[in-house]
């Protein structure tokens, strides 16, 4: 996310990136959360020749909610990796990176550049499998098309605000979305048969309820699509607040239907479905807490429940970052920026309650983002702070690190596919 990562300690070690001062509270409150996700349902690829997508995966594989495929399947060879980075800081990276991985081992290896986009600190991948997304976050921010099959960079559109900081691909592949954490909006763009996207069809910027406690203004930091596939929720930390919206599919408008409340200084950062489509897990940034949130399909409706533990050390500092939940419902992961671990959830009643596991270190520092692998086996954080991104095997609800962390200039988002 823009703007927080250099000053959640409190600090004053906040970095310029791009004319933009990344610094955006002070402190954090004591609390505690949980929520829960829900993958959106992926159409179905067009398969090559030989019965696979254009990245070599089999065409009948679903996708995650990072981007990736989520059926489960035997690899025998290395998958790629594309990683998200700072280009404008100290020591940060060149673009979007891209490296491989083993699914069996865990083991990642190469280093090299897919495209030499500006700041493209969060990605997504189509459903198609053939183009990937990345946001510009800087102050006169922008979103960028590359294909997959060369690097190539097939269009590249402004968000109509500032610092974006979350992409998304809605599941019918038409529509990209955008979250613009500097100016507080959500933007709507379409996309073309090659995956590249058009002018902006909407722009929506959070105007109310009033920004909470320690926030100079609202602050959008996701903005996703429900399981429905007819409504797209926005998550704003600085208002505190989680907006759905009725997306028109025919001309990529939006209407809001609903707004759900979190409590003042949660600072809500990252929503994350369950399989179930009934339950999610939302992750509160600045007061250090998660919450399961219920979901009305009907109406897009949204009820925030009560905070919970993120299962941070006590008098560490901590920021929670990013859920994500195995393709079976049955457990939830949370990345612990500050206490440098992830939180292990049991997930019970059909999506209903997080029962808190415990944490395990990542070997690494400030996770800002996780994501499994497609088969569910391996867990991927990108650690901002120590330039490293670290694998974790999963039995169930286990973790145990795979190996020593890759290192890659300031990681910030792992995509693997």
């Amino acid at each position: 996310m823009y703007g927080t990562d250099d000053a959640e300690d409190g600090t004053a070690d906040a970095q310029a990136r791009g004319g933009w001062n990344r610094r955006r509270f002070v402190g954090a409150l004591a609390g505690a959360a949980a929520v829960v996700a829900v993958p959106s349902p992926a159409p179905p690829q067009e398969p090559g020749a030989d019965g696979t997508a254009p990245d070599g995966t089999p065409a009948d594989a679903g996708t995650s909610p990072a981007g990736s495929r989520s059926a489960h399947r035997a690899d025998t060879g290395p998958r790629p990796l594309y990683l998200g980075t700072y280009t404008s800081g100290e020591n940060g990276g060149k673009g979007i990176g891209k490296a491989s991985y083993d699914p069996a081992t865990g083991a990642v290896t190469g280093a090299g550049v897919l495209a030499a986009v500006s700041d493209p600190s969060f990605l997504a991948v189509h459903p198609d499998g053939r183009t990937l997304y990345a946001v510009d976050e800087r102050e006169d921010g922008a979103v960028t098309a590359v294909r997959l099959a060369d690097g190539e960079v097939v269009g590249s559109r402004g968000t109509g605000g500032s610092a974006p900081c979350h992409v998304s691909v809605h599941p019918d592949g038409h529509w990209l979305l955008s979250a613009n954490y500097g100016s507080g909006s959500v933007a709507v763009h379409p996309l073309d048969a090659s995956g590249a996207p058009g002018e902006r069809t909407a722009l929506v910027t959070h105007t109310a309820p009033p920004p909470g406690p320690g926030q100079q203004g609202p602050h959008a930091h996701q903005f996703l699509t429900a399981p429905d596939g007819e409504h797209v929720l926005a998550v704003d930390l600085g208002t505190d607040t989680v907006y759905t919206y009725r997306l028109d599919t025919t001309h990529g408008t939006l209407t809001e239907v609903s707004r759900a409340a979190a409590r003042p200084g949660a600072g809500p950062r990252h929503l994350t479905f369950h399989p179930g489509g009934r339950y999610a897990y939302l992750a509160n940034e600045v007061d250090d807490t998660v919450a399961v949130c219920a979901y009305d399909a009907s109406s897009g409706r949204l009820t925030i429940g009560d905070p919970q533990s993120t299962g941070s050390r006590g008098g560490v500092t901590n920021y929670p970052a990013q859920f994500a939940v195995s393709a079976d419902g049955a457990y939830a992961f949370l990345a612990n920026r500050g206490d440098n671990s992830v939180a292990r959830y049991a997930v019970e009643a059909d999506g209903a309650r997080l029962r808190l596991l415990g944490t395990v270190p990542v070997a690494g520092d400030f996770p800002r983002q996780i994501a499994l692998s497609p088969d569910g086996r391996l867990l991927f954080a990108a650690n901002q702070r120590s330039g490293t991104v670290s694998v974790l095997h999963v039995d169930g609800g286990e973790l145990r690190l795979a190996g020593e962390p890759f290192a890659s200039p300031v990681a910030v988002c792992a995509v693997p596919l």
